[in-house]
């Protein structure tokens, strides 16, 4: 491990994250020196409060070996698989004074992928732990219909809305073969954020499911192998979901909950707020009808409404949903009042015609006239009838 990356692990591990302190400090003297510094106690004070707890325990030797044994790798901002562009939003955050913005010091990564490449079209799906049928079966719709349009699809790996986002992703991943015999690769892409190391199962329920995104995407921490997954963690995990995609869809959440606060981080950040409507009665669309009503969200329906608000200009436009056509939709007001009169099994003259439609006589014939080379009316024996 060569110097740099050795002293951003040592203080990755040192601080938890985040650390607005230590970053800004890392800014000034650079991750070498600010290591060393840190090692000897010559800190500025509120670096000294983020890092006293940790700074003699931590092994950076012992937290490479346990990284190994994971299958995972370090990402550090030197490096060119470092996510820039998407996390430049927390260093512009920070700039304006919101110290939970802070960029994270290094990233843990498991997955063969690369990193800043899956996260150039990425977008967020969140949402309740504890969700609806519905709620689940739009979030699995989402994160197929997206990772099959070549989006990456970031969650947490919850219970719930995460995991179902997660798997509609995995479930776009597939071979197709064609008639002459050539083979395609639909890549599902999805990545899992966690608030814990990425050798950690949290769920446990989950740990084939986390199996799967390592194969077939990425599972990214800021958090050292081996650290438990913790409340807090959770809630300063989600800064980093916001960040690291362009846009955050929110499919259910509580009045109270860690999708709204990834929601809030998300707009904070800049990046656009979605939001999918439940029914007025359930408590798991509360949130999101709350993003709604305070216009801090944008209502989406399907993948295609997600993708026109997520992807490049130009790229993904969404059509306007197709209004049902009527056969009389071309009718003018005294056609549409003649063709009202008509009855589909009663012959009536064209005088009761006039008078229950109010158009005078001579129109109402020239009328009946047009609507019988259209189709809408039939002349029989004793007067007309609707088609």
């Amino acid at each position: 491990m060569d110097e740099v990356r050795a002293a951003r692990c040592y203080l990755a591990a040192v601080a938890e994250p985040p650390a607005p302190a230590v970053v800004a400090f890392v800014g000034r003297v650079g991750p070498v020196e600010a290591a060393e510094r840190v090692r000897a106690g010559a800190v500025p004070g509120e670096v000294a409060k983020e890092t006293s707890a940790r700074r003699e325990v931590v092994d950076v030797g012992a937290v490479a070996h346990a990284a190994r044994e994971a299958g995972a790798r370090l990402v550090i901002p030197e490096d060119r698989d470092w996510p820039s562009w998407p996390l430049l939003s927390l260093g512009n955050a920070m700039a304006r004074g919101l110290s939970w913005a802070a960029q994270p010091l290094a990233l843990w990564v498991r997955g063969a992928v690369g990193l800043a490449d899956s996260l150039e079209r990425a977008v967020a799906v969140v949402g309740a732990r504890a969700a609806t049928a519905y709620g689940e079966h739009v979030a699995g719709d989402f994160g197929h219909g997206l990772a099959a349009a070549g989006m990456t699809v970031v969650s947490g790996a919850a219970f719930g809305i995460d995991a179902a986002a997660h798997r509609g992703a995995l479930a776009a991943h597939r071979n197709l073969s064609w008639p002459d015999g050539a083979e395609l690769t639909v890549r599902g892409r999805t990545i899992a954020v966690l608030g814990c190391g990425v050798d950690v199962a949290y769920p446990l329920a989950h740990t084939t499911l986390l199996a799967h995104i390592a194969n077939h995407g990425l599972i990214v921490s800021e958090y050292p192998p081996g650290v438990p997954a913790a409340k807090h963690r959770f809630l300063v995990r989600n800064r980093l979901i916001a960040a690291l995609t362009s846009a955050t869809v929110v499919v259910e959440a509580g009045r109270r909950s860690g999708s709204r606060n990834t929601a809030s981080s998300a707009g904070a950040l800049g990046k656009r707020v979605l939001a999918v409507p439940g029914p007025v009665t359930s408590a798991q669309s509360v949130g999101c009808h709350a993003l709604l009503r305070t216009g801090t969200a944008e209502l989406v329906e399907s993948v295609a409404d997600v993708l026109e608000a997520a992807g490049g200009i130009g790229e993904h436009l969404a059509e306007p949903p197709a209004s049902p056509r009527r056969p009389t939709d071309g009718l003018n007001p005294e056609a549409l009042r003649v063709h009202d009169a008509l009855r589909p099994r009663k012959e009536r003259d064209d005088t009761t015609i006039a008078a229950e439609s109010g158009v005078p006589l001579t129109r109402t014939r020239a009328i009946l006239a047009d609507l019988e080379l259209t189709g809408l009316a039939t002349r029989a024996d004793l007067g007309w009838r609707r088609a």
